[in-house]
């Protein structure tokens, strides 16, 4: 009864994080275009948001007991750390002129192209094969995104290259980030103020040059007007505010129900845009918006199964040999890392250790 109860809290608890993260998200997207269409500075944005990680997440993070730094070697720093934080600002920039330059709903259905990215660059960088069902669930992506952008009413081709540069940031990112999250055994929120932290100070001579001499030339309107500067403070706290969210869904979850949940966000945030910001569109164009996320929701399924596969080829090979046809264990594993044939636990191909890596990005 008490197992039932503690269930039924963890199903509720995830739900309510779930809303409130589409909600946070949500708001996020449309703040920030709201705020693009009167302060046309897509890399002072990335710069507030920048900052606010840097500047919440050390207080808050302490604050909650979230395990400290470890030490990372400056060879293996200048390696990985270095340039994922570089991508996290160039997909961040990106991310911004996308949503200046079109519909946030036709960004957000441009971004869901990361599964093509990822499989792609996975390949390229890391050698990953994929199955047939993952290559097969990448057709109605790239479909959908194709009607899409025919059909999009306000379409505009910097807005489009930017959406897709940020997608394959993000998805660059997500390799990335996999591997030193195991490689150095980091906390994942760490790694976050690590890399904004890192990513301000890369960053700030990019912004000096771009933007900081034409903010001088405004600054009195800018500082003058509070709906500017409420919006800016807002789309920074609410960015920092979704990661925490995202990260904190993650940790309850498997990697399966975080996809999905995060494929739906994406459909919250486009229907409600869609509602607030009222940018017209078409029957065409809605139809291609789903059909890339319900690509989406296909190729988390058959990551899913690639990965029950995998872990049932694992496995065989301890059922085969673990036991002979009369019920005799011959391959019995002992406490000091052995088998019972005396060949070394880390050696036999009968055992394989499978690490979950969370995703970093969202």
């Amino acid at each position: 009864m008490a197992d039932n109860g503690k269930h039924t809290r963890e199903v509720l608890t995830v739900l309510f994080l779930c809303v409130l993260w589409y909600a946070v998200s949500s708001s996020n997207n449309v703040i920030g275009k709201t705020l693009l269409n009167e302060f046309p500075y897509p890399m002072t944005m990335t710069m507030v948001q920048l900052l606010s990680i840097t500047l919440y997440s050390g207080p808050f993070f302490n604050l909650y007991g979230v395990r400290k730094y470890v030490d990372i070697g400056w060879r293996y720093y200048f390696k990985l750390v270095i340039p994922l934080a570089f991508g996290k600002f160039f997909a961040s920039v990106f991310s911004h002129v996308s949503i200046w330059k079109v519909p946030v709903s036709y960004a957000h259905t441009v971004k869901a192209t990361m599964p093509l990215f990822t499989v792609i660059l996975s390949r390229l960088i890391m050698g990953e094969k994929q199955t047939f069902k993952v290559y097969l669930s990448l057709i109605p992506i790239i479909t959908g995104v194709a009607i899409a952008t025919v059909t999009e009413i306000s379409f505009d081709m910097i807005g489009l290259i930017s959406a897709l540069m940020a997608t394959m940031g993000f998805s660059l990112q997500h390799i990335f980030s996999k591997k030193v999250l195991h490689d150095t055994g980091i906390h994942h929120l760490r790694l976050l103020h690590v890399l904004g932290r890192l990513a301000l100070f890369l960053f700030l001579p990019v912004w000096c040059f771009v933007d900081l001499s034409s903010l001088f030339q405004h600054s009195n309107l800018i500082l003058n007007n509070y709906k500017i500067l409420s919006l800016l403070f807002l789309d920074g706290l609410l960015n920092w505010l979704q990661n925490i969210i995202a990260f904190t869904v993650l940790s309850l979850v498997t990697p399966l129900t975080y996809a999905v949940a995060n494929a739906s966000k994406r459909i919250f945030v486009i229907g409600l845009s869609l509602f607030i910001l009222g940018n017209p569109v078409t029957l065409s164009n809605v139809f291609g918006m789903f059909l890339a996320i319900f690509g989406v929701f296909y190729y988390n399924k058959a990551k899913y199964d690639a990965r029950k596969e995998t872990k049932k080829e694992t496995l065989l090979p301890m059922t085969q040999k673990a036991w002979h046809g009369n019920g005799t264990l011959l391959y019995k594993p002992l406490s000091n890392g052995f088998l019972a044939n005396g060949s070394n636990l880390k050696d036999s191909q009968s055992f394989k250790i499978e690490k979950n890596s969370n995703l970093l990005f969202v």
